[in-house]
C-alpha cells in the first residue's frame, strides 16, 4: 500500500521528495495533483522522474540527503531506504502530534532472515506504532495467528506499540461465524501478553469484505463487533482493557467518518485508500469539528 497523509493545503507550496526511483515517482504524482511545487533530491533519477525533470515539471537536486535539505519546504517525503533520511523525518515529527508507524515487522530482533525488518530497526528510526496481522498479509503471505502473536510480542519487547488487525471475510460473515472468527484471532494473537502491556496495544477491526471495496460496515455493524472485542479484552486484561484503543478499518471515507465516530464503541479509524486523497483525508482527520 502506498499512503500519503497530507494535512496541509499544498497548492503552490514547496515540497521535497527524497529519492529518485519508482516510489519517489508515485509521491511526485500525488503532490503534483495537489498543486505543489516539487523538488526531487537524489543523485540520479529513474526514467519517470527524469522525464518530468526534462519537461520542467520538477526541480532536481543531484545530491545525497543532508539534514539541512529539509529547510524551506512545507512538506518533505522520504521515498528512499536511506536511514539518514528516515531519521531526519522522525526528528522533524518530534514535538508534533504526528507519530511514525510501520506496516510490518519480523518476530526476531536479529539473525539470518534476509529481507525482514526487525523491531530494533524500526525503533532506531523513531517508529512508534506498527501494524501486525493486516488482512492482506494474512491472505497473501499466509500469516497465521501464531505468527501474529510472535510479532506482537516482538513489538512490545522493542518498545513499539502494535496495532493488531482482526476481521472476517464475506463467507464467514454470511455463515454467521464472524464473531467467533474475530474472537479466535484476538485470543490467539494476544496469547501470553500481560495485562500491564494493555495501554500499549491497539486493535483494528477490519472486515476483509470492506477493505478497498467501497463497501464499509455500517456503524451498527462496527459497534457490535467493537463491543465483542472490548468484552474479550476485558476477559484477558480485566480493568486494564479500557486502555486498549479499538479502531475501525475498511472503506473509511469522508462521508461515513462522522457516523462511525458517533459510536462510543469506535475509538478511531485505520484509513487506507482515502489517505491518498488529500481533501478527503483532511476531512476524516477533522471529523470532530465537522471539518
Amino acid at each position: 500500500m502506498d499512503f500519503l497523509p497530507i494535512f496541509l493545503d499544498l497548492r503552490e507550496q514547496p515540497c521535497l521528495v527524497v529519492g529518485g526511483g519508482e516510489v519517489a515517482a508515485r509521491k511526485y504524482a500525488l503532490l503534483a495533483r495537489a498543486g505543489a511545487r516539487i523538488t526531487v533530491l537524489a543523485p540520479q533519477l529513474g526514467a519517470a522522474l527524469a522525464a518530468q525533470a526534462a519537461a520542467g515539471r520538477v526541480a532536481h537536486r543531484a545530491a545525497s540527503f543532508r539534514d539541512e535539505d529539509l529547510e524551506g519546504f512545507a512538506l518533505a517525503i522520504a521515498a528512499t531506504s536511506d536511514q539518514a533520511v528516515n531519521r531526519a523525518v522522525a526528528a522533524a515529527a518530534r514535538d508534533t502530534p504526528l507519530l511514525l508507524a510501520a506496516q510490518n515487522l519480523f518476530w526476531e530482533d536479529e539473525g539470518p532472515y534476509t529481507g525482514e525488518i526487525s523491531g530494533p530497526m524500526l525503533a532506531d528510526l523513531g517508529v512508534t506504532y506498527v501494524l501486525v496481522g493486516h488482512s492482506e498479509r494474512r491472505i497473501w503471505l499466509a500469516e497465521t495467528d501464531r505468527i501474529v502473536n510472535h510479532k506482537v510480542v516482538a513489538a512490545l519487547r522493542c518498545g513499539l506499540r502494535p496495532v493488531i488487525c482482526v476481521g472476517e471475510d464475506q463467507e464467514t460473515r454470511a455463515a454467521g461465524r464472524a464473531g467467533q472468527v474475530v474472537r479466535d484471532q484476538l485470543l490467539l494473537s494476544l496469547a501470553g501478553v500481560a495485562g500491564e502491556e494493555a495501554p500499549r496495544l491497539a486493535v483494528a477491526y477490519e472486515p476483509v469484505w470492506a477493505i478497498g471495496t467501497g463497501r464499509a460496515a455500517t456503524p451498527e455493524d462496527a459497534a457490535e463487533m467493537h463491543a465483542l472485542i472490548r468484552a474479550e479484552l476485558e476477559t484477558m486484561f480485566a480493568d486494564a482493557a479500557g486502555a486498549v484503543r479499538i479502531l475501525y478499518g475498511g472503506s473509511v471515507t469522508g462521508k461515513n467518518i462522522d457516523a462511525l465516530m458517533e459510536r462510543a464503541e469506535v475509538d478511531g479509524v485505520l484509513v487506507g485508500g482515502a489517505s491518498l486523497r488529500p481533501a478527503e483525508f483532511l476531512r476524516i482527520a477533522g471529523f470532530a469539528s465537522g471539518g
